[in-house]
């Protein structure tokens, strides 16, 4: 009986129609993938996919399993995501909390660690930086690893460098904010951005597919296409919002199914109330909802 060929792993590095590249995590090489056998009758394939096959030709390796994933996500199609970096601006373009607040429910709902990186802090003025500390505290005290950089003259990208080591990662967040400028200080690839317009300050975002690069030992990192709008109730029921805002999960109601609106004993609300979670991811929370509370004056003024 032959004795069974030992297959090689690789992780899909980039998938763009019947394209497929891969990149082994033994020799750190590229090569273009060929799925044979069931995997080419059965198995849809997606960047981030580990896979396992072999080597037949300088630039081929021939796909013969796909691992289990661990995770996929729906927009952008990439599979094994470990880390969101939810890129965000206080200026050009401002600040929006409420689309932060929803990005995060977003990946929290998709079993992804999210990590918040505030870029462009070159630009700010000395009020601004302190209008940055404070929403850097609000989210580091509801949980949440919150980074400063500025991909334009490289504080923070060697502390961004440390925290990514070992992941595969995406880029997220509005556009505008830099995500192609931080990928390329990441990578040392240039990638093509757009300058944010003075008068909408928006960018254009330039990324159509999904392509991970390789940067570091066993890290990747992937840009996405950007968006300025994004619902938390696009992916998630409104009742089950509440168990994405990682602070309420620290607070015991009377009721185990309360939604930390009108209900009496809301342990939730009494946190609010002595400023132990933040008024500003209250009202998010509320907004997604749709609820309005007249109470809500009285807690946050």
């Amino acid at each position: 009986m032959g004795k069974k060929k030992e297959l090689k792993r690789a992780i899909v590095i980039d998938r763009e129609a019947q394209l497929i590249q891969v990149y082994t995590l033994d020799e750190e090489k590229t090569y273009r993938g060929i799925p044979r056998g069931k995997v080419l009758k059965k198995t849809k394939i997606y960047a981030g996919d580990y896979v396992r096959g072999e080597v037949v030709d300088p630039n081929t390796f021939a796909i013969e399993e796909v691992e289990e994933r661990k995770n996929l996500l729906i927009r952008p199609r990439v599979a094994n995501v470990d880390r969101v970096i939810i890129v965000q601006t206080l200026k050009m373009p401002e600040f929006n909390n409420y689309l932060l607040d929803n990005l995060l429910v977003v990946y929290e709902y998709f079993g992804v660690e999210p990590v918040i990186v505030f870029n462009k802090i070159d630009l700010l003025n000395e009020e601004e930086k302190k209008e940055l500390d404070y929403w850097v505290d609000i989210y580091t005290k509801a949980g949440y690893d919150v980074l400063k950089v500025s991909a334009k003259t490289g504080e923070g990208i060697q502390e961004l460098i440390n925290y990514l080591e070992g992941f595969i990662c995406i880029l997220a967040g509005p556009s505008g904010v830099g995500k192609s400028s931080i990928l390329s200080r990441l990578t040392g690839i240039e990638l093509r951005t757009q300058e944010v317009s003075e008068k909408t300050e928006r960018g254009r975002h330039t990324t159509t597919g999904v392509r991970l690069i390789p940067f570091g030992k066993n890290s990747f990192i992937g840009d996405t296409p950007g968006f300025s709008k994004v619902e938390a109730t696009m992916f998630v029921e409104p009742r089950e919002i509440r168990k994405y805002f990682r602070e309420f999960l620290s607070y015991t109601c009377k009721y185990p199914d309360c939604t930390h609106t009108n209900e009496p004993g809301c342990a939730v609300k009494e946190a609010v109330k002595k400023g132990e979670i933040s008024c500003e991811r209250y009202k998010s929370y509320l907004k997604m909802l749709k609820v309005y509370l007249e109470e809500i004056k009285e807690l946050c003024g």
